[in-house]
């Protein structure tokens, strides 16, 4: 069963994004070091395999 939206959001969160806004349904979320990783979708959606990717690899580079 895929993850929805609103779990990837409060991923980003969680590792120290932050959300700067958007237009829509996108969100705009940006690291202290500068990695930026943009959201499409309502919360309630299922988030798509290539957005659950992108979060967790920018997650890893925030970490390291």
């Amino acid at each position: 069963m895929p993850r929805k939206v609103r779990q990837l959001m409060a991923d980003l969160e969680k590792a120290g994004f932050v959300n700067r806004g958007g237009k829509g349904s996108h969100r705009n979320y940006i690291h202290l070091k500068g990695m930026r990783v943009t959201i499409s979708g309502h919360p309630g959606d299922d988030a798509l395999p290539y957005q659950e990717r992108q979060v967790r690899r920018r997650i890893e580079e925030s970490q390291k």
